[in-house]
C-alpha cells in the first residue's frame, strides 16, 4: 500500500515538472523502485526499452529485483525483448540477484528463459549460498550448477554459505559433494569462514570432512 501511496505523489509532483527535467527513464526506474507495474509495462507497450540502463549502469530487472518489486520483476520478465543475462559492471546478472533474494520460483523461471547458471567468476551458486533460502541452492544443483566454483579470490559456494547463508545450505552443499578443504587466495578454508561468523559447531563438522 504504501509503494501505491509513493506512486501517487510522484504522479502528482512529475505532473507538474516541466519534460526538459523528466521523461519516461526517469519514470521508469522510479517505477522500479516502488512496484509500479502498471507504469513499467504501459511504458513497455509505448516502446521503452526493458534494458535501459540507469546512470550506475544497472537494468531495470535487476533493479527490481533488489528492490523486491515483484510485480516489476513478474512484468519484465514476460517482455520478450528483455535481455535475461544483462551483465552489470561489478560482473552481476539478475539471476544473481533473484538467488540472493532467496526467490526460488523466480530463479527457476530465470533458467527456464536461458539464464546463465555457470560462468567466469562469481556464480549464481556463490549468491545463492548467501542466501537464507537452501531452496535454491538446491535447484541451482540439480540444474547442473558447478558445486565448487571459484570466485576471482578462490572463494566457492560452500565458503560463502558457512560465513553468510543459511546453515541448512552449508550442510546441503557438503551433502552434494562439495570440496571442504579448498582454500581461497587467503589461505581460508570454509571453516574458518564459518568460525569468522561465530559458527563454531558448523566449523567443526567442516573441519571433520576435510
Amino acid at each position: 500500500m504504501r509503494k501505491y501511496i509513493r506512486l501517487a505523489l510522484y504522479l502528482i509532483v512529475t505532473a507538474n515538472i516541466s519534460s526538459a527535467f523528466a521523461g519516461p527513464k526517469e519514470d521508469y526506474f522510479k517505477a522500479l523502485e516502488i512496484d509500479a507495474a502498471n507504469v513499467v509495462s504501459g511504458l513497455l507497450l509505448q516502446g521503452f526499452d526493458p534494458n535501459e540502463r540507469d546512470a550506475q549502469g544497472q537494468v531495470g530487472l535487476y533493479l527490481a529485483l533488489r528492490s523486491e518489486s515483484w510485480a516489476v520483476v513478474d512484468a519484465l520478465l514476460k517482455h520478450p525483448g528483455v535481455q535475461i543475462d544483462a551483465v552489470n559492471a561489478a560482473g552481476e546478472t539478475p539471476v544473481m540477484m533473484a538467488a540472493l533474494r532467496g526467490q526460488v520460483e523466480l530463479t527457476r523461471r530465470f533458467l527456464e528463459r536461458g539464464a546463465q547458471i555457470n560462468r567466469e567468476g562469481w556464480t549464481p551458486l556463490h549468491y545463492a549460498a548467501s542466501s537464507s533460502e537452501p531452496g535454491v541452492v538446491s535447484l541451482l544443483l540439480d540444474r547442473g550448477a558447478a558445486i565448487d566454483a571459484r570466485s576471482p579470490n578462490g572463494t566457492t559456494p560452500l565458503m560463502m554459505a558457512a560465513r553468510y547463508g543459511a546453515i541448512d545450505a552449508a550442510d546441503l552443499l557438503r551433502k552434494r559433494g562439495a570440496d571442504a578443504s579448498l582454500r581461497n587466495e587467503r589461505g581460508l578454508t570454509a571453516a574458518d569462514f564459518a568460525l569468522a561468523a561465530g559458527r563454531d559447531t558448523l566449523a567443526q563438522r567442516l573441519q571433520a570432512a576435510r
